[in-house]
C-alpha cells in the first residue's frame, strides 16, 4: 500500500470503529500503529515495558475516542501521534511523581528527626530592611512589636513580662504598626 492509500484506509477505519465499533477495524488500525509506536517509544524510553504500556494506552484511546477524529481536521497518523505523545507525557508525569513522593517519603524523616532550631528560610534582606523601619520607632512600640512578632510572644505574656497594662501593649502596637506602614509605604500591606 502506498502512502495515499494508508491514509484513506485508515481514515476509513477509523471512521469504522467510530460509528460502529468495528474490532476488525480496531485490529487493522492496531496492527498498522502497534510496530510504529513500540518503536518510537523504544527508543525514546529504552524501555519495553514502558514502550508496552503507551501502547496500550495509546491504542485504548484511540478506540474509545474514535469518534473525535475529522479527517478534514488532519491525517489519521497525526491524530493517533498526538494521543501516543499525550499518553507518553502522562505516563512520563505519574513516573515523576511516584518518585518525587518517594523522595519525600525518605526525606521527612530526616528533617523530623533534625532538632536544630534554625530559623526559617525568611529573606534576609527584606529582614533587614524591615528592622531598620523598627529602629525608628520609639523604645516602647519596638520593644511590643519585637515581643509579639520576633519573640512569638502573646500580648498577654508581654504585659506580664515588661509589668504594663494590656490595654498599654495593644495600643503601642497599634501605633507602632501604623508607623512601620508609613515608613515602608503603602506597597507593603
Amino acid at each position: 500500500m502506498n502512502n495515499k492509500t494508508d491514509l484513506a484506509q485508515l481514515t476509513l477505519w477509523l471512521e469504522q470503529i467510530a460509528k460502529d465499533r468495528n474490532k476488525q477495524a480496531f485490529t487493522e488500525v492496531f496492527k498498522f500503529f502497534a510496530p510504529k509506536i513500540t518503536n518510537i517509544c523504544s527508543h525514546k524510553f529504552n524501555n519495553p515495558q514502558l514502550a508496552g504500556e503507551v501502547l496500550q494506552e495509546t491504542m485504548t484511546n484511540v478506540w474509545r475516542k474514535a469518534h473525535l477524529f475529522h479527517s478534514d481536521k488532519g491525517a489519521p497518523t497525526t491524530w493517533v501521534y498526538s494521543i501516543m505523545r499525550n499518553v507518553s507525557f502522562d505516563i512520563l508525569r505519574k513516573i515523576k511523581s511516584k518518585k518525587e513522593d518517594n523522595l519525600s517519603d525518605d526525606i521527612w524523616p530526616l528533617i523530623d528527626s533534625d532538632n536544630s532550631s534554625e530559623e526559617g528560610y525568611d529573606d534576609h534582606l527584606e529582614n533587614q530592611h524591615l528592622m531598620a523601619h523598627i529602629d525608628k520607632l520609639p523604645e516602647a512600640q519596638q520593644q511590643v512589636i519585637r515581643g509579639v512578632y520576633f519573640m512569638e510572644m502573646s500580648q498577654e505574656q508581654l504585659s506580664k513580662q515588661l509589668n504594663i497594662p494590656l490595654g498599654t501593649i495593644k495600643s503601642r502596637l497599634r501605633l507602632g504598626l501604623a508607623k512601620l506602614k508609613q515608613h515602608m509605604g503603602a506597597d507593603h500591606d
